[in-house]
Parts: structure tokens; sequence; C-alpha cells
């Protein structure tokens, strides 16, 4: 029988406290030798890094458009679903890695990949500054019975960081230890991620959980705060609260069809963006490229704010990725008989992906903003600045997101709507 095998990916961003770690009560811990990439390894790839980077900024855009639906509020986190099959390209072989490699680095190699994704851990991990607090946490979860092998399990130790455990992933204990996982590691913000076990053929599930808080450099004062009118896409209008602002300078996007902002974090290194199109935002996405998504980041020039005013609001979206991430290239992956991840165990049926399932969660306020995503990926066996100042008002759909102002790379991406 062919072997499941399951991805949990899981991110958060919060603005509460991060809780201390803890085994959950069900699951029991493995030792691993972790098999960390070598100092010629990280010294060679390194300047291909900045390529994944890129590519990272694409394939979440192109993510984006492929499970939006006009309309509705898509939130997900490029980072979170990259590293998570990251870990799962390292079980990969032949004509399945190099989609995984296409797909997530551009194609670059495996090797670029992992030495960007430990850079990205590495960076964020250790990310000092201002208030902001991160922390990127992985996990494998082996089933007993499904023959994971010594050396992927090393290879996700040693290169991500992952904590190995080792579960009855069909049983009824799964769902308690892996949602107190995935809750623990977004601050409690996805409180469920699975209702019941997985299929007795899952082999093993991988899970990345990622934590950030932020604040506002410029915060907005709550006595600013105030309602406009919002007009949605299909011309209906609700009154909701605005953050607003006024003479201040934020970094200023401007591309064919679209205007925005940055609003940097007190970090200096991170920022959440805003981009307004001309016309309506359906249109302007379907003309809008993954590669020229990071170029438009990129065209930002310090500009002064007559008044700036961005909804304060909550979103969340869930869904299934497998169909989007068949449709950006990552094909083999799903396909019972041609997925090849004989890096991954010792079954001689093999193994394959058979689900990916992603939650997100987000709050903006004066203060900055709060967010969190989980994801579960199962596998089986516009105009030109005035010299007074910019008046940008986002009381229609607009995207947005939480990016790294230095290599580009987009943590979250959104639509409100």
């Amino acid at each position: 029988m062919k072997r499941m095998l399951a991805l949990s990916l899981t991110c958060a961003l919060a603005l509460a406290s991060l809780s201390g770690c803890t085994t959950p009560s069900t699951a029991q811990p493995l030792s691993a030798q972790p098999i960390p990439l070598s100092q010629e390894q990280l010294v060679q790839y390194d300047p291909e890094a900045t390529e994944v980077y890129a590519a990272l900024s694409s394939f979440g855009m192109e993510l984006l458009k492929n499970v939006r639906q006009e309309g509705t509020d898509t939130l997900i986190s490029p980072l979170s679903v990259s590293l998570a099959l990251a870990m799962a390209a390292n079980g990969a072989d032949h004509n399945t890695l190099s989609q995984f490699e296409q797909v997530l680095g551009g194609d670059t190699s495996l090797e670029a990949i992992n030495v960007a994704c430990h850079a990205l851990l590495s960076i964020y991990q250790n990310l000092l500054g201002g208030s902001t607090q991160c922390s990127i946490a992985n996990s494998v979860w082996a089933d007993p019975d499904g023959q994971i092998s010594e050396e992927f399990i090393g290879r996700c130790a040693g290169i991500f960081d992952a904590q190995i455990f080792q579960e009855d992933l069909s049983a009824s204990g799964i769902v308690p230890a892996l949602n107190g996982w995935v809750s623990e590691h977004t601050n409690n913000m996805i409180p469920q991620i699975i209702s019941q076990p997985f299929q007795e053929s899952t082999a093993a599930l991988l899970v990345n959980a990622l934590y950030l808080k932020n604040t506002w450099a410029q915060k907005f004062d709550p006595n600013s705060t105030h309602e406009r009118t919002f007009t949605f896409e299909n011309g209906q209008t609700e009154d909701m609260d605005f953050l607003n602002t006024g003479f201040c300078t934020f970094p200023y996007i401007q591309g064919e069809g679209v205007q925005g902002a940055v609003l940097p974090y007190d970090d200096g290194r991170l920022g959440f963006f805003a981009l307004l199109p001309d016309q309506d935002l359906d249109s302007w996405l379907s003309t809008l490229e993954g590669v020229d998504f990071a170029a438009l980041l990129s065209q930002q020039t310090d500009t002064q704010f007559f008044h700036l005013g961005l909804p304060k609001f909550e979103a969340e979206w869930g869904g299934d990725l497998c169909d989007a991430l068949s449709q950006l290239g990552l094909e083999d992956a799903f396909l019972p008989g041609v997925a090849d991840f004989s890096r991954m165990g010792d079954l001689e049926e093999g193994y394959y992906l058979s689900q990916v399932i992603h939650a997100t969660k987000i709050k903006v306020n004066e203060k900055g903003t709060e967010a969190a995503a989980a994801t579960v990926v199962a596998a089986s066996g516009s105009a030109a600045p005035a010299e007074e100042g910019i008046t940008l008002v986002f009381d229609r759909p607009f995207l947005y997101g939480i990016v790294d102002l230095q290599n580009g790379a987009p943590l979250f991406i959104g639509t409100f709507e």
C-alpha cells in the first residue's frame, strides 16, 4: 500500500508573548543525529540564496492568486508553506525533486534552497531590534510503521532544526498532540488544525510554526481612529474603523495601475505593505505576474503622506493547497505511483503527498499586526506624488502582507475584500 506523507505547516505572527515550548503529552520524542549543512555548502550556495528569495516572492503571489476567490478575504504564509515543502523536498528524487526545485527555488538546486531556508531560519530566530519577537519551530512526526529513514530525519533536524516525534498518526492521540503543538507555537491563535486522525497509510507529518510579534515604527494614534465607509467589489458598503495618520513619511510604492505604502515595524527589518489598485483588485491581480511582484515591492521611495488611512481589521482563511500547488508545477508529488520520495524512507511502495491544509488569521490595529497561520500537508505511501503630500486611503479592496525589507521574502500575503 502506498504510504502517505503528511506535512503540517504552521505559521503565526502575534502581538501577545510567546509561550514556552513543551513536548506534546502523547508524542514520544525521538533522538536523531542531525545532518547539518557543511561549511563548504554554506559558502558555495550562499550566492544563489537571493534567487531563492525572489522565487519565494513569486511563488507566494502565484499561490495567492490560485487559492483566492474574488470577493473573499484570502491570507497565506508563503514562508511557512515553503519551509515545510522544503523539508519534503529533501526526501524527493528525480523529476519530483526537479519540480520542487523549480517551484521553490526558481530552478536553483536543492542545496541552494536548503542554504536559503537555513539562512531565513537563522535570521528570524535571531531577529533583534525594537519590540519584535520572532520564533520559527519545525518538527517531524513519524508513524511507527512509516519506515521514515534516519538520514531524512537527520537532514530535517540538521538543516531545519526540526524536533522529532514518534506517534501513531491514525490513532486518536494525534489530534490533541498536533493541535496542542500548533496552538502552542501560534500562541493559541490557531487552537485546532485537525479534528480527526489521519488515514492509516499516513507515514509522517512535517510541521513548520512561525511566531512573529511586531509593532509599528510609527504607531497610529487611537484617538485618530474613526469610522469610514469601505466599498466592496460588488458595490456594497460597510462602515468600519480606520487607522489614520497624517504628515508622516513612509516608503511609497507606485507601479503600473497601483500605488501603496510600506509601514515599517520598529525592528528595522520587516514591514507591512498595502497596495491599492487604480481600478478593481481582481482585474489588477489578473495582470500581475509573480515574477513582477518582488520588483514592485522594491520600488519604494520615502514620501511625505498628508493622510494615510487603513482599515482596522481582522481576517482569516483556510483551505487545501494541493490543487494550487499542482497547478504551480508541483505535480508529481501528489500522484501515487509517480511521486518519487525514495530519499525519505524505505517502503517499497513509496510515498506521495495527499493533503495540504492551510489556515490563517490576522489582526491589524493601532499598535501593529497580530496574525497566525497553520498548514497541514498530507501525503500518501498610480498618480505621481504631489508636492504637498499624498493622501492614500485603503477604502476599497486591496492587497497587503508582511515582507522582509532587506531580502524581499514575503512572510504573509493577503487580500482584504
